[in-house]
């Protein structure tokens, strides 16, 4: 069977353009929602999440050409700090039950304004930011509501490739894609 191609609207695209920033929630975006806790012999449990490969790959493209990218999310977790460390994010904000004064922080230190925001989420929490940036995201597994206040929905659920695929459309829609594949090759 051949590959479907998405038509992308060109208001769309002229959203994806003006991005600067991408922001993400973590716990079914970044994931797929599912929270692995490992009882431990000594009575304590250990967390596991699993992250997309395509994500990070995604992600560390992203910063090479130039797009600065970030997280909010409502847990605290060490695994969260290191994979947003070994992808080189730019904010991470963890343990924010409210996620907007976290993002006005963002805005401000990052000198950029809403319609240069992308945030890509999934779950009722994340709509206060979806109301105020210039991409507005839902991955495929997110709840109905957020899809409704997206201007796009991705292909992909969360945890399986779908920051990935908004940062493609962000970098194609800036002409960057061709110079973001010459990059990963090298």
């Amino acid at each position: 069977m051949a590959n479907r191609r998405r038509k992308i609207s060109s208001a769309l695209l002229k959203r994806a353009a003006r991005i600067r920033l991408v922001l993400m929630d973590v716990d079914g975006v970044l994931t797929d929602s599912r929270i692995l806790l490992h009882s431990m012999p000594d009575g304590t449990a250990t967390e596991i999440k699993v992250f997309s490969a395509y994500d990070g790959a995604g992600l560390k493209l992203a910063k090479l050409a130039g797009l600065r990218t970030g997280l909010i999310t409502g847990r605290d977790s060490p695994a969260t700090t290191r994979r947003a460390r070994e992808v080189d994010m730019d904010f991470v904000y963890q343990n924010r039950g409210e996620k907007l004064p976290a993002y006005e922080e963002i805005l401000r230190e990052s000198s950029v304004r809403d319609a240069e925001v992308t945030y890509v989420a999934d779950d009722l929490p994340d709509l206060p930011i979806l109301a105020r940036v210039g991409l507005a995201v839902a991955v495929a597994n997110a709840v109905p509501e957020v899809k409704k206040a997206a201007h796009y929905v991705t292909s992909k659920s969360g945890g399986d490739g779908a920051v990935r695929e908004v940062i493609e459309l962000v970098l194609k829609a800036q002409g960057k894609w061709a110079e973001a594949i010459r990059i990963a090759r090298a």
